[in-house]
């Protein structure tokens, strides 16, 4: 029997989550550069059929909500565009690989920093096609997304559906939900955004482009209290 995993959105209130889905923190490992180069597992949290997960960033029981949202008036509207993923992308090509880029999803997880869109543009060289298909695996928000010019088909890390929380530890801050492996996402209204298989959802209650991540965790300096970025 296949569960029926989801993620709905509450009006100015948390992500409610059904499925028994796995909750985990991730941390990027830095390069020598400062740069993400690697996702470490943390701590696994407890595996529940249904719960609620802060999006307002207030709640003392992070990352589960404690309804500090309705105390602090938080505004949670939506102002993501309901497009589609191509509808929104702009398109960068190269010998042997095409890049789609949609910069209103980016969620500042930095991989891309190590040049994918000049690695995609040489991709007639192997080693410089990897680099480039493996940094856009790594995005976390599906921001960019690598593809196959011999199948036109996109190159995709096969994730089970789970959700994981970011640390980012060389900027000192809690980063997003990490949503991946295809989980359905509903709005409040009962619109369903398109179901991709990675995307990073808002916890800090920041982002102009809600529910979406957006990096504004980074300016706000949003720390949910894991040890590994303190």
């Amino acid at each position: 029997m296949t569960k029926k995993y989801k993620i709905v959105i509450s009006k100015n209130g948390p992500y409610l989550v059904f499925g028994n889905l796995p909750l985990v923190k991730e941390v990027y490992n830095t390069d020598d550069q400062g740069n993400p180069g690697t996702y470490e597992t943390g701590e696994t949290l407890p595996s529940l059929e249904n719960c609620a997960l802060c999006r307002c960033g207030g709640s003392a029981s992070k990352p589960y909500c404690d309804g500090t949202h309705v105390k602090n008036k938080f505004d949670g509207k939506e102002t993501a565009t309901n497009e589609t993923y191509l509808e929104q992308a702009e398109k960068i090509s190269g010998p042997n690989l095409d890049l789609t880029d949609v910069q209103s999803l980016c969620a500042a997880s930095r991989f891309c920093h190590r040049g994918t869109w000049e690695l995609t543009e040489k991709s007639d060289d192997p080693e410089s096609k990897k680099k480039a298909t493996e940094t856009a695996c790594k995005c976390s928000s599906g921001r960019l997304v690598a593809w196959d010019k011999k199948t036109n088909k996109p190159i995709e890390t096969k994730f089970e559906p789970s959700i994981s929380l970011l640390q980012d530890k060389a900027s000192r801050v809690s980063g997003p939900i990490w949503v991946k492996g295809g989980i359905p996402l509903e709005s409040e209204s009962g619109v369903k955004y398109e179901t991709r298989n990675r995307m990073t959802l808002c916890r800090c209650g920041k982002s102009s482009n809600k529910p979406f991540c957006d990096g504004s965790h980074l300016s706000s300096g949003f720390n949910d209290g894991d040890k590994s970025i303190n």
